[in-house]
């Protein structure tokens, strides 16, 4: 197993002690380091919560290297009140797979140094619902899974046959996901899986066998999430996007497994991301259809929560800010343009010469692609980007910059309001 990036001691650092917490009330004090709760050394932010569950809670930390001990009950619902400046304190935990279809590796030089490492961190997954292989577990994650239970977690599975797995994910080693799932599922903890498709690799039958057998795992395996595969410009590796005819091939397979799994299971339980429904010019599914999961993060249903919520807050925004410019990716162009026609906005659609064409989402957009998109464009008007384009620690793009260098570059108002 791969050590955890970075090899820090486990150590949390507090950023902010929350005022009038229980904290506070045992003057702890951002810029302290957090060692163990109730005696047990903190790896972090699960740990913590975990251990200080309890009515009695005696904190070690250390401050201006001197150790010190705090204690004393907790009030009923009394926020702990201690934010800490990583969720990680021990180094997040490396990926061990060689995959070649790795977003990351696929990203160019330059960019900030956060979007270049291949986590794989269970508890990142527990924590923030991102999705991970279960190929660098070790005994004692197993262990502490169990005794925290924790759940849900968020799962790449991309094949449940042994062999096609290890070679999509570049790791001859990678254990069974099927006797992983399996035991996650004698644990009681809740699973929701991803299939990321390469074309001709696991599609077609495989796919087929893929969906049937986590079926047979539901309801521990809560979800499986059909995703295409994302390529940039800078791949290096024999993979390729979709054609429009394989996108619709498991369109349609999706779609009958779908209607097998509401008669038999009472749920879609096979979800696809958005892209498969825009890309063929097909609308989105209903809100029931999503069964109150909130897949988001994997751009399943992100279409549907703006159509049903964010739509009707988009005749506001406009009369605020006087018909303005609202920027997306092509992707999503032609559905913003049909929820803003009549109203006087404008949708610009910015392709994405930065990571390359093939990449049309709003969240990878970047402000560079933004100013020289809109740079040479005749008008005053606000511009409103989408939020998505800013998910950097402070809120910066993928290319290190924020939304007023796009003002500053094109000498108009620019607003972040809009998710997509």
């Amino acid at each position: 197993m791969k050590p955890a990036l970075g090899g820090r001691s486990g150590n949390g650092l507090v950023s902010e002690v929350a005022q009038g917490s229980f904290a506070d009330r045992l003057d702890l004090q951002a810029r302290d380091e957090l060692l163990a709760v109730n005696g047990h050394q903190v790896q972090d932010v699960i740990d913590v919560r975990y251990y200080a569950s309890e009515p009695w809670i005696r904190l070690r930390f250390r401050r201006a290297g001197r150790v010190r001990l705090r204690e004393g009950e907790r009030r009923y619902e009394e926020p702990l009140g201690l934010t800490f400046e990583e969720p990680i304190f021990d180094g997040i935990r490396a990926c061990n797979n060689h995959c070649e279809f790795c977003f990351v590796a696929q990203m160019p030089k330059g960019m900030r140094r956060s979007l270049y490492v291949r986590d794989d961190d269970y508890r990142l997954s527990f924590l923030h619902g991102s999705y991970v292989t279960l190929t660098n577990l070790s005994e004692a994650d197993w262990q502490r899974i169990e005794e925290q239970h924790l759940s849900p977690l968020y799962v790449s599975v991309h094949a449940t046959e042994n062999n096609l797995r290890r070679q999509l994910l570049g790791n001859p080693d990678a254990p069974d996901v099927m006797g992983q799932l399996r035991r996650l599922a004698a644990l009681d903890v809740t699973v929701h899986t991803q299939v990321v498709v390469r074309p001709t690799v696991n599609d077609g039958r495989h796919l087929n066998r893929s969906i049937e057998d986590l079926a047979g795992l539901y309801p521990a395996v809560r979800s499986v999430s059909i995703v295409p595969v994302g390529l940039t410009k800078y791949h290096r590796f024999d993979c390729r996007l979709q054609t429009d005819a394989e996108m619709k091939t498991v369109l349609d397979q999706a779609s009958k497994w779908q209607t097998r799994s509401r008669e038999q299971l009472g749920v879609t339980f096979v979800y696809l991301s958005d892209e498969w429904y825009l890309r063929l010019g097909e609308g989105v599914p209903n809100r029931a259809d999503y069964d109150g999961l909130d897949l988001t993060e994997n751009g399943v249903g992100l279409v549907r929560r703006f159509l049903d919520e964010e739509r009707r807050q988009m005749t506001s925004l406009i009369s605020e800010h006087n018909a303005p410019t609202l920027v997306t990716g092509t992707l999503f162009a032609p559905t913003l343009r049909d929820a803003v026609v009549g109203s006087g906005a404008e949708v610009v659609s910015v392709v994405n010469r930065y990571l390359g064409e093939s990449i049309t989402v709003a969240g990878l957009l970047t402000v560079e692609d933004v100013i020289a998109q809109l740079v040479d464009r005749d008008s005053g008007d606000p511009v409103v980007l989408p939020v998505a384009m800013f998910g950097g620690p402070e809120g910066q793009s993928l290319d290190n910059a924020w939304p007023t260098d796009a003002e500053d570059a094109l000498g108009r108002p620019v607003f972040v309001r809009f998710s997509q």
